[in-house]
């Protein structure tokens, strides 16, 4: 039995994980860190897990050397610049770490502090870190200590347009990417006017508008591992819309080559033949984000439009679990050996 602490417990990241933890067989949640709730059990932070085997556990205030003392693998759900400042303690004291947040997902230290706005403060641990999308790293990860799980729009982004890249099938200049998220996927502590029920409800906006968010060099960064030599640049819109959670991204690229819907399709399922959460649908059939609900599945349609000589392809995972926790949750199973799907085989909620 692996005993697991999870700082940052009290977001929607950390109550995801202790959700899933709670179902997993080898492993036993013993410490928990909340600034907000530190002193507190953490029933009043998620009430939903009174009378579980969680619910009395006490939130703390985070401490290396009481994580190091509690615990043998840690998970970092905190904002962006923290993992930074305690992953290389937690390494040197022999614990495994996997990271949600964008500390150590981009290779290069400058791109990374030109689009996070911070200065990087382990720059050396980069390239000891494992990129965290099992599909596509899957080896690596199994040999990591230290894993930078990956973000939610890059993971349905990349998952959906890998393939076609890898076969050759789309031109890598040409992608666009249109994506919507649920509002859950700000966190839970954003407080921005936008994020207001009145303002959030009954709309749908655009943001970062242009090449501005955070995400694009994540993607662009994965996609141009895949499609080496050639390098990917993307164009690519978020939007939220006035649902908790779920992403949905469509995007469109060129062909590269004579294809259709069926050679598509066809480079989707080969690709994702041994990935057990990647769902490949028939033609003519795309995902929406209730199929995925509350699930650590990744749905995928795709169809080839002859007329522009462009395919379109339809991602859809829950932004909470595939995108974030369960992500996470499948990550530490790979590193210490267990069954890649243990704790994760429930399918989505519904309706």
């Amino acid at each position: 039995m692996v005993s697991v602490g999870i700082v940052g417990v009290s977001g929607y990241g950390g109550g995801e994980l202790v959700r899933l933890l709670l179902r997993h067989p080898e492993v036993r949640l013993t410490y928990v860190v909340s600034e907000t709730y530190a002193g507190q059990p953490l029933s009043k932070a998620f009430p939903g897990v009174a009378r579980t085997r969680a619910g009395d556990l006490v939130c703390q205030k985070f401490g290396v050397a009481a994580a190091a003392k509690s615990c043998d693998f840690v998970f970092l759900a905190q904002e962006n610049g923290a993992a930074m400042k305690s992953a290389p303690e937690l390494l040197d004291l022999g614990k495994c770490v996997v990271d949600l947040s964008g500390d150590f997902r981009l290779r290069d230290v400058d791109t990374y502090e030109k689009w996070y706005k911070i200065e990087h403060l382990s720059g050396g641990l980069i390239k000891h870190a494992a990129y965290g999308l099992p599909e596509w790293n899957r080896t690596r990860i199994q040999g990591a200590r230290l894993v930078a799980n990956p973000g939610c729009y890059p993971t349905a982004t990349v998952l959906a347009l890998a393939p076609l890249l890898a076969g050759g099938w789309i031109d890598p200049k040409s992608i666009i990417v249109d994506a919507k998220s649920g509002v859950s996927g700000a966190g839970r502590s954003k407080f921005g006017l936008d994020y207001h029920y009145a303002e959030a409800n009954e709309a749908v906006k655009a943001y970062s508008v242009g090449g501005s968010h955070r995400h694009i060099p994540e993607i662009e960064q994965e996609l141009s591992a895949i499609a080496a030599p050639a390098r990917v640049t993307l164009t690519f819109t978020p939007h939220l819309v006035p649902m908790t959670r779920g992403i949905l991204v469509t995007g469109y690229a060129n062909l590269a080559k004579d294809a259709t819907t069926e050679q598509m399709l066809e480079a989707l399922q080969d690709a994702y033949k041994d990935a057990p959460f990647v769902v490949v649908r028939g033609a003519g059939d795309f995902p929406s984000t209730k199929d995925v609900n509350g699930s650590n599945y990744c749905h995928i349609g795709a169809k080839v439009d002859a007329r522009t000589r462009r395919v379109v392809v339809v991602a859809a995972i829950d932004n909470l679990v595939k995108g974030a926790a369960g992500q996470a949750v499948q990550n530490m199973n790979l590193m210490l050996g267990f069954p890649e799907t243990a704790a994760l085989e429930e399918p989505g909620l519904w309706p």
